[in-house]
């Protein structure tokens, strides 16, 4: 069968990956075009569009590249009809693929949903446009089949396919070796994988080095993110226990003590691979002020949002300063007041489920698409 995959983020791009390799499992004969990154392209897919092209971050931003946004629209669908797939995938990135989902829709084009859009956070009302749009949705999160089983739309839960990614990762014994890495504990800084987040983010985190002697702080570089970049950001810092090492995130975690990480996708890697972290968040002031307004959620990152209370320090906005930063990654260094963190991210991984999540949602695409096709 013919899939067009849809993945707008990093963090897409991994786990359409592994859902095209458990895809191809299932389907000997399964082609892809896709609009993700490196990972997918690597499994076989054609690529149309890279992620980094697509990465436009908060209200301002998106209203600044409106013009590009709408090309990209226009190419997405002039593509889609050209290939004529079997199906259309679309993984997470709501922005872009609800749109397009609509789209399918009315061209009869069959649609399945990877990874929901986070509308339990905000514009909970796009439900009913999904229950129109979206043939099937597959959903990662335990309390999303909840969610949407308030408006009465069926969903599949699959579990969470960074599960998979976790268990299945061997650590690299030469990790420190290889990056010229002391012995030093090791403090990740994760400041997301846009370069306007970047760019806000990584200021603030390294504004504490220095109040760590004993500890060597190494940047996580994003895959799509030239090395220049992050050294232009860090050459007025005066201090050489910082590093930077790109593709490298999974290996980076796996030999940390601690972290500090921005909101996201990533403070939930953080906490699978057991690092106690604080999780950071500076949008801009107007970005932020529209959010709040409309987000209609707790918590801002993952983990305490799974597991509904407060695992991991989150710092947003004028909370995101060096005062409290160095007390929150103090708290998280010593060993006698890790324990909670600790405890609570046992308590996350019981409610994700088991592994094998990228497998199962194949195995259910397919089946379903076999219904489609009889």
């Amino acid at each position: 069968m013919r899939y067009y995959i849809i993945a707008g983020e990093a963090s897409g791009d991994l786990h359409g990956s592994n859902l095209m390799k458990a895809l191809k499992k299932e389907d000997s004969e399964a082609e892809f075009r896709i609009w993700g990154g490196d990972l997918m392209e690597a499994v076989g897919g054609t690529l149309v569009k890279h992620y980094r092209d697509l990465a436009f971050m908060g209200f301002v931003e998106v209203v600044k590249n409106i013009k590009t946004i709408l090309n990209n629209f226009k190419i997405c669908k002039d593509d889609v009809i050209k290939y004529q797939p079997d199906v259309l995938i679309l993984i997470d990135y709501p922005g872009f693929n609800l749109r397009i989902a609509k789209w399918a829709k009315q061209k009869n084009i069959k649609v399945f949903y990877y990874i929901s859009p986070q509308i339990w956070a905000w514009n909970s009302r796009r439900v009913h446009s999904i229950k129109r749009t979206i043939d099937k949705m597959f959903v990662i999160l335990p309390f999303e089949k909840d969610f949407y089983k308030k408006y009465d739309c069926e969903v599949e839960f699959v579990g969470h396919p960074l599960l998979d990614v976790v268990v299945e990762r061997p650590i690299n014994s030469n990790f420190r070796k290889e990056n010229n890495l002391s012995e030093k504990p090791i403090v990740a800084l994760l400041p997301g994988s846009r370069k306007q987040e970047i760019t806000r983010m990584l200021d603030g985190m390294l504004s504490v080095v220095n109040e760590f002697p004993e500890h060597q702080f190494v940047i996580a570089g994003a895959p799509s993110i030239p090395i220049y970049f992050y050294n232009n950001l860090i050459q007025n810092i005066d201090n050489q226990h910082i590093k930077i090492i790109q593709n490298e995130t999974y290996d980076l975690l796996q030999h940390s003590k601690a972290a500090l990480v921005t909101s996201g996708t990533a403070t939930l890697e953080t906490a699978l691979f057991n690092v106690p972290q604080v999780v950071c968040y500076n949008g801009s002031p107007i970005s932020y002020q529209i959010a709040k307004r409309l987000i209609n959620v707790k918590y801002i990152s993952l983990v305490n949002l799974i597991v509904d209370h407060e695992i991991v320090t989150e710092l947003i906005q004028k909370d995101f300063n060096k005062t409290n930063l160095t007390l929150e990654l103090g708290k998280i260094l010593d060993a006698q007041k890790v324990k909670p963190v600790l405890d609570g991210y046992l308590l996350l991984k019981e409610k994700l489920g088991n592994s094998g999540a990228s497998q199962k949602a194949a195995s259910k695409m397919f089946s379903e698409l076999q219904k489609y096709k009889s």
